[in-house]
């Protein structure tokens, strides 16, 4: 069964029960009035994961271009197994060429008819220009055909414990079981601008020029003087005008996603609004020390009945200036353990919440082993278990 623990206020430090146990007594602050207009979106710290503002996080939109950043991730991926190079050519086919090139109206990078080019170059067409035809491109390069491609891209963010997110084609055109979730596509932008540093710097370029033909980016948040260096925007009928954006102020890095918006207008001023209000309106506290024990798990069959967990490492939330939200937390495990547990295996999560903001969720790991238990133990175990199922069953027949 799946274990609820809040956490045991005794065992943190006076900051952390000041920060989780209780609600702030201060007045809320302006910054806890903030609306966006968006229909979706979400503003996370990629240094903490603290998100900081969400509305309809989790509702399933369609992503148009902004699907492209996925398609970018498994080009990413190829590079850094060594399947491919940047200098890898890629074959510009008919299918690709018709469906997304100059004739198909859309976005598009203008290659050439079964010309070949550079994945230097297919990258920045997708990233910057946006180009449909360097994506299909991309996509039958690497997969053979481009519904090949986009289960390949499924199957990449679901290594990344993204479980709502599916993907039907490499460029974001409209599909009605393509969709994604603002909060899935903050932390897949934030897993490549950690992971691929070098090969991210192509999303903060405003410009390229392909065929003779120069087209600037058109993420706005470029122009803005903020610190944004990425990352997409997207638009069709289906979802409305979209950015996933990410800027750096002072050394903190925040990733915005709006998605809905009426027009490009809109999505500009959001997207910027809500930047510069997380920028100013938040603080950072750390709640847990490295290696600092966040709470137990119940372990049976065991020579010790619990076990402690903690993170991989310090666990830090940003908070609003002088809220009076409440803020708690507590641990989630599908539990109890059955001995032996290894140290380091991933028990449960922690999950902290501010108001009605998911805030911040992360895996939490076992802080030592546990061996099996005396017979004796492990017989009072199963004593205990059989006990509590029967009052479970007629708890439920009540």
């Amino acid at each position: 069964m799946t274990c609820f623990w809040p956490v045991r206020l005794t065992r943190l430090r006076s900051a952390a029960v000041a920060l989780l146990a209780c609600c702030l007594t201060a007045p809320a602050a302006t910054a806890q009035s903030f609306q966006s207009a968006a229909p979706h979106a979400v503003l996370m710290d990629s240094a903490s994961g603290t998100i900081l503002y969400e509305k309809a996080a989790d509702e399933l939109m369609a992503p148009a271009s902004i699907a492209k950043i996925a398609t970018a991730l498994v080009a990413f991926e190829e590079i850094a197994q060594g399947r491919m190079t940047l200098d890898t050519e890629i074959g510009i086919s008919e299918n690709a060429w018709r469906k997304g090139g100059g004739v198909s109206g859309g976005s598009t990078m203008f290659a050439q008819l079964n010309s070949r080019v550079k994945l230097s170059d297919i990258l920045q067409g997708i990233i910057v220009q946006s180009g449909n035809d360097a994506s299909i491109a991309l996509a039958e390069a690497v997969a053979g055909d481009e519904a090949s491609f986009a289960r390949l891209m499924t199957e990449r963010v679901r290594a990344l414990g993204l479980t709502k997110s599916v993907f039907r084609n490499a460029t974001g055109m409209g599909d009605p079981q393509q969709k994604v979730t603002a909060r899935e596509m903050a932390r897949l932008s934030d897993h490549i601008i950690r992971t691929y540093p070098e090969l991210y710097r192509m999303f903060g370029q405003r410009e390229f020029t392909w065929n003779k033909i120069r087209q600037q980016n058109r993420n706005p948040l470029l122009t803005m003087e903020i610190g944004a260096d990425g990352l997409k925007t997207g638009n069709i009928d289906e979802s409305g005008y979209g950015l996933v954006g990410s800027a750096v102020q002072n050394g903190q890095r925040l990733i915005v996603v709006v998605n809905g918006l009426k027009n490009a207008r809109d999505r500009a001023q959001e997207s910027r609004k809500l930047l510069e209000w997380g920028f100013r309106a938040f603080e950072a506290r750390r709640i847990f020390g490295e290696g600092e024990i966040v709470g137990e798990a119940s372990v049976f069959g065991g020579e010790k009945g619990r076990i402690g967990l903690r993170a991989k490492g310090p666990v830090s939330l940003l908070i609003p200036r002088g809220s009076g939200e409440r803020v708690s937390a507590r641990i989630v495990y599908r539990g109890p353990l059955t001995a032996p547990v290894q140290e380091g295996a991933e028990i449960g999560r922690l999950l902290i919440t501010r108001g009605d903001v998911k805030t911040l969720e992360i895996p939490l790991y076992a802080a030592e082993s546990v061996g099996p238990g005396t017979l004796q133990q492990r017989a009072l175990d199963a004593l205990l278990e059989v006990s509590t199922g029967w009052v479970r069953k007629a708890l439920g027949r009540s």
